[in-house]
């Protein structure tokens, strides 16, 4: 036995836009028995498979489409407003479980929209919560994932700029300061889950406690991603694994420290897994 020395962090976990769609969806089969949900109710394959043998299942925008009287449920992320609309049409009863953080983005960005603003969204193209908000502009904002993207030459003279609310609230601001450094006018809105954002922080003190870091998240987990590479940085020995089963005993030696963390998307039954399996070492 190598009497490994294991701690999960406490704050790691579900955020609470997480909690709320699968404590729904949870409700939902219990009562029902099945569910559709639209998209992964949350980027991470073990939860996913959890809930699906509860009932659950999953369908893509494609699917929705020749759906017909049935419920659906819109997960955290959000959706566009053609979703709302195809619902209407198909007479689908949609569970709406967005996050309340996204909704108020949401609505202030349809808000500029209407005002004619030229909007600029800081966030991943493609992302489930990036498409929700596009939507909202009827997809002429302009999304990035880094300033080297734009053409800064060519830009606006004055731009309304947003942010997914899971990106970093750091570099949301140096792309700020950045842009008016550029002679551009920004009506910057800091629109960052600060949850999310508090959680990056307090991983670079807790990565730096212990010995080893085993970071638990889905591979499709962008916050997931972002953490990882911040508990890299603060501690070299951090191991990014999916599940219980991607452990490897040779990482640790005898009396190691061993922290336990995750993404937004990571639930605590799944670090719990990882510490139980580690105390058999």
């Amino acid at each position: 036995m190598l009497g490994l020395k294991v701690h999960i962090d406490e704050n790691s976990g579900f955020c609470f836009g997480v909690v709320y769609a699968i404590e729904l969806a949870e409700d939902l089969l219990e009562a029902e028995g099945h569910l559709y949900c639209l998209g992964d109710i949350v980027h991470n394959d073990e939860e996913v498979k959890r809930l699906e043998a509860k009932g659950l299942k999953i369908i893509s925008h494609e699917e929705l489409k020749s759906l017909r009287d049935a419920n659906v449920l819109i997960r955290a992320h959000g959706e566009p407003p053609s979703t709302y609309q195809l619902a209407i049409e198909n007479n689908l009863t949609l569970i709406d479980a967005s996050c309340p953080v996204v909704l108020k983005l949401q609505n202030r960005i349809k808000n500029s929209f209407d005002k004619k603003d030229k909007i600029y969204i800081y966030g991943k193209h493609g992302h489930a919560e990036v498409i929700g908000l596009l939507g909202q502009t009827d997809d002429e904002a302009v999304v990035f994932q880094s300033l080297d993207e734009l053409d800064l030459n060519t830009l606006p003279k004055s731009i309304t700029l947003y942010s997914q609310t899971t990106k970093s609230t750091d570099s949301f601001y140096e792309i700020k300061d950045k842009l008016i450094a550029a002679g551009i006018t920004v009506n910057a809105h800091d629109t960052i889950c600060r949850q999310v954002s508090n959680r990056d922080k307090e991983l670079r003190s807790f990565a730096q406690r212990f010995d080893h870091i085993i970071f638990v998240s889905g591979t499709k987990s962008s916050n997931g991603k972002v953490l990882y590479n911040i508990c890299k940085e603060n501690n070299p020995q951090t191991y990014f694994i999916s599940n219980k089963t991607e452990l490897k005993k040779e990482w640790f030696t005898q009396h190691s420290s061993i922290g336990i963390c995750g993404a937004t998307s990571t639930p605590m039954w799944l670090m719990e897994d990882v510490r139980d399996e580690l105390n058999t070492y």
